[in-house]
């Protein structure tokens, strides 16, 4: 034996003995591993119903989806879900619209810093318009939609800057 080997068995002699069961364990064991292998266990039964369900589950999914992807081009219009996905930029425009018809109204009386702010203000009003329209053939577009709000809260900006700037309000 290997100076290891007789290490080890040193050790293992030292171990006490109050650890070990009170009687043999194996047959026990033996007796169910012998019955687990002799009779066929309720879960394999179950598993084989959940496995048919499963598949039958799956086939009617496929149906459905056929039918669905059959039926979609005579139930969907196309054109009616650009015009609702173009709604959201119409609702922005309508309420940018007031926001700014709200300012100049509120500003009226307030004298303008600079004079050419209106052409800055059609500028972006322009820019708007082309950002509207390149939505109108991509109404999902999602960088679009951030570049005209962009736009939009420019316009804002522009406006309270001309007529109530923040070096006045202090």
């Amino acid at each position: 034996m290997s100076d290891f080997d007789q290490k080890l068995a040193q050790h293992v002699s030292g171990l006490s003995k109050e650890k070990q069961p009170e009687r043999d364990l194996w047959r026990g064991v033996e007796l169910g591993i012998a019955s687990a292998q002799d009779a066929p266990s309720s879960d394999d039964a179950s598993s084989s119903t959940v496995t048919s369900r499963q598949w039958m589950a799956i086939a009617a999914s496929v149906c459905v989806v056929t039918v669905l992807w059959f039926a979609a081009p005579f139930a969907f219009n196309a054109d009616e879900s650009r015009s609702d996905g173009y709604a959201l930029i119409d609702a922005m425009s309508m309420q940018q619209q007031q926001q700014v018809n709200s300012l100049l109204a509120s500003y009226q009386s307030t004298p303008a810093l600079t004079q050419d702010w209106q052409e800055q203000l059609k500028e972006l009003d322009d820019a708007a318009d082309v950002i509207k329209a390149a939505l109108k053939d991509d109404p999902d577009n999602s960088a679009l939609i951030k570049m005209l709000h962009h736009v939009y809260q420019q316009q804002i900006a522009l406006i309270e800057r001309v007529h109530a700037p923040k070096w006045q309000q202090i």
